[in-house]
Formats: structure tokens, C-alpha cells, sequence
């Protein structure tokens, strides 16, 4: 967008949370190109943020506040960006609004900066970043059909949604995944996308909401709470419960079988919002590969089929891989426990009835990983042969040591990454290390 870095140029911004998975650092570094005057704090030290830091070594309008952060930075400020996860009781957030600082996140903030740009959301506990990527697939490859640029941003790894003000212009279209996080940011500047999918909502982050699914649902609301009449909403039917009966936009119920064709058809439903034809959706679905770390078939070894299924972090999304791939590789009249799961890490305090009966009926053996949802999976009453190990390397070797020929090994954790990782990007990356040197 023109005159985008005049927003930026001189302003006192405190960047609370810089964090190593990138967005953090692409934003920041873009506000120090637009010549902000920076303070950017985060509880994590300086040796734990190394390569973020060294990034942004050659910008002299940077102050770093790292292993803490400061009241006082949270005063005098034009503005303070917040990353995702900053906690809701952040007594630094309070002390800027106290101080009647604005406080801003990295898409929402972009969204206010760049108004002729449209914003296509995706959100949900589960399938928004499948939702996401086949959405971008299908517009990417209709470029020239549209006439429009179409940019991706919000929860992608390593994607700073921000920057993209610098390539941006009027009518371009960006698809967005969006974390409950994110939506925070829409609910304090009242936006909502163009066009919104909700593709999900159950149990998650319960720790970060203390257990509050009203609160944890009214910041994904926000995808639709300020549409206007019209924007449209898309839906899979188990979230027509929750829209309330006001609502100002164009609501579409997609319903096409299972979860994963729905999916599917949240999709093809946005591509059609945006007049591309039939032909031209079925040809870019074609084409259409499937995500890293979500049911991602990996390799076949002794011809045992090996799936990282790394972002199921909840029992409910591992439950939905399990039966997945127990519905798809069924055979009539053979036994049917065919998966070796791999999962555990740590509690995210959800239930775990179903898990334990859906591990029971599917699953042949399971290997878990350390961490403390590990630990009270394990004190559930588990009917199949399992196995607790000191890590992901001895888990994937056990695993093939137990897989017959024409089993599954399945690696769908259940529980978030923290503790032994920093996070479920670094978790992902190890896994598929290990898999690609099996023989």
C-alpha cells in the first residue's frame, strides 16, 4: 500500500513477544525498515532468542528488553503489538491501556492499515490451516482469472502478515488463517473478514483460558462479529449451533460427508464466492499435495506406511487422524487394529474418555513421548500393549519394531509440544528427520 511506512515512521512501539518461529521477527523488522523507534521485550533470553536477535543485529532503532519485561516500557508508547499467546491477565497489557496505549496485533493491525485489500479468514479448533492452504491453492493458481494478487498471512509458520503492506494494492486478496490469538486482535479494532469459514469449535487451550469455553468462544466470534451484510459466513453444520440468530452477514452451511470432505467444501465454497469457475476449482484440487504435519503420509518402510499427523495437539484431533486412517485402510474380513500410534507431550487439561476409547478400538500399540499429558495418559486405563520412552528417535524405532507388514505408524501427539520442544514447528521438523533416514 502507498505511503504505508509514514504510519510507522518515527512512532514509539513496544513489541511485546519477539519469539523464534518468525512472525515475531517479520514483523518487527519490517517496523525498524519503516524507521520506528522500537522496544522489543520478551520473557525468553537473549542466548533463547540468538537468531531472531542476530536478524534485526544491523537496525540501530531497536532496544532490546529480553529474560523480562518492564512496566515502564508500557508507557509514553505510541503503540504496543502483542504476539499470539501474550496471557488475556497481562499485567503490561493493562498497564498500556491504562495508559490509553492502542494495542495492536500483526494481521489486524494490517487488515486497519490496508482497507482495500480482501480479507478472506479461516478459523477453528480443527481444519482451519487445511482449509487455509486449499483456499490459497485454489485462488493462487486463478491469478490471472481473478486479476488480483492473492498473498497468504495470519497463522502460516514463519509468516509475518504485516510486511506484506509493501507488495499489497487495492483489490489484492489475502487468505488468512486465524488462531483465537489473532482474533483478539480483530474483536479490539471491531473487524471481522470479508469472507469468514468456521470450520470447528471444541475443547483447546484451556489452559490459556483457565478453562473457559465461553471466553475462548467469544475471541473466535470475532471472525464474524462485525461482517456486514455483504460479507459471508461459511460453515460446516456442527457450528450452526453457535451463530447467533442476528447475524448480519450471508450465512452458507456446506455438508459433504465426512470432516475432511467438508473441508473440502468450505473451500470450494470460498472459490465460488470469488466466481471461479467449477473447472477451474477441480483442476487446482488436482493439483493440491496436503500439508506438512497434518495426516501427511511420510513414507513406506518394510511396508509399513508411516503418517505425521504432528499439529493434532488435542485428543479430538488425533481421534478424527485415527479414524481417518482406519476408515481409508480397512479391509474386509482382517483384523482391524492396524495403527501403531506415537503420541504424548504435554496436558492441555482436556478430556481424555473418548481418546482412550478410540486408541482402544483402533490401535494396536502405543508408544508416548515424555510430558505431563503423557503422564496422566498413561494412568488411564489403556487395553492395548503401550509404551513409555525418553524420546521421539527410541518412539519411532519402538514403533517399527512393533509395526507388522501393512500396519500404519501414526504420530498424531494429542497434547501440545512444550517441554521437550519449543514448539510443534521444531517437534514436526524432528520427526520428519527421523523418518527420512529410516531405510
Amino acid at each position: 500500500m502507498q505511503n504505508y511506512d509514514k504510519q510507522f515512521k518515527g512512532k514509539k512501539i513496544t513489541v511485546i513477544g519477539l519469539g523464534i518461529l518468525g512472525r515475531g521477527l517479520g514483523y518487527t523488522k519490517f517496523l525498524a525498515e519503516c524507521g520506528a523507534d522500537l522496544i522489543v521485550t520478551d520473557l525468553k533470553t537473549k542466548k533463547q532468542l540468538a537468531t531472531s536477535v542476530k536478524a534485526l543485529k544491523k537496525f540501530s532503532g531497536i532496544k532490546f528488553i529480553l529474560g523480562e519485561h518492564r512496566l515502564r516500557d508500557f508507557k509514553n508508547r505510541d503503540m504496543v503489538i502483542k504476539s499470539a499467546g501474550v496471557p488475556l491477565d497481562s499485567i503490561y497489557i493493562k498497564e498500556a491501556q491504562k495508559n490509553k496505549i492502542p494495542i495492536e496485533m500483526d494481521v489486524s493491525l494490517f487488515v486497519k492499515c490496508a482497507p482495500g485489500v480482501k480479507i478472506i479468514g479461516i478459523t477453528g479448533t480443527r481444519g482451519k490451516s487445511m482449509v487455509t492452504a486449499l483456499v490459497y491453492e485454489i485462488l493462487k493458481k486463478n491469478e490471472k482469472f481473478l486479476k488480483k494478487k492473492i498473498y497468504i498471512g495470519g497463522n502460516v509458520r514463519g509468516v509475518a502478515t504485516l510486511p506484506l503492506l509493501k507488495k499489497v494494492k487495492v483489490g489484492d486478496i489475502l487468505v488468512c488463517e486465524l488462531d483465537s490469538w489473532q482474533l483478539q486482535g480483530f474483536g479490539d479494532s471491531k473487524i471481522s473478514s470479508h469472507i469468514s469459514v468456521f470450520t470447528s469449535f471444541m475443547p483447546d487451550h484451556m489452559n490459556y483460558y483457565k478453562n473457559s469455553m465461553k471466553k475462548y468462544f467469544e475471541d473466535k466470534a470475532n471472525i464474524f462479529k462485525y461482517q456486514k451484510k455483504n460479507d459471508i459466513l461459511i460453515i460446516r453444520p456442527d457450528v450452526k449451533k453457535l451463530i447467533p440468530k442476528n447475524l448480519k452477514s450471508q450465512l452458507m452451511v456446506v455438508k459433504s460427508g465426512n470432516f475432511q470432505e467438508e473441508n473440502r467444501a468450505c473451500a470450494i465454497e470460498v472459490a465460488k464466492q470469488c466466481k471461479i469457475p467449477d473447472s477451474k476449482i477441480t483442476q487446482a484440487l488436482k493439483n493440491f499435495k496436503g500439508l506438512e504435519g497434518r495426516l501427511q503420509y511420510v513414507k513406506t518402510v518394510k511396508e509399513v506406511k508411516i503418517y505425521n499427523d504432528n499439529n493434532a495437539t488435542t485428543p479430538e484431533a488425533t481421534i478424527a487422524g485415527i479414524e481417518v486412517l482406519s476408515i481409508n485402510f480397512r479391509t474386509p474380513g482382517v483384523r482391524e487394529k492396524k495403527i501403531v500410534l506415537i503420541c504424548g507431550g504435554a496436558d492441555k487439561k482436556l478430556p481424555l474418555d473418548n481418546f482412550v476409547k478410540t486408541v482402544n478400538k483402533y490401535c494396536r500399540n502405543v508408544i508416548m513421548i515424555p510430558g505431563t499429558g503423557t503422564d496422566r495418559l498413561s494412568s488411564r486405563k489403556l487395553k492395548v500393549e503401550s509404551y513409555k520412552v525418553k524420546d521421539l528417535k527410541i518412539a519411532v524405532k519402538t514403533a517399527l519394531g512393533l509395526a507388522l507388514r501393512g500396519d500404519i505408524i501414526l504420530f498424531s501427539p494429542a497434547f501440545a509440544s512444550f517441554g521437550q520442544f519449543n514448539n510443534e514447528y521444531e517437534r514436526n521438523d524432528l520427526f520428519m528427520e527421523i523418518v527420512k533416514k529410516l531405510k
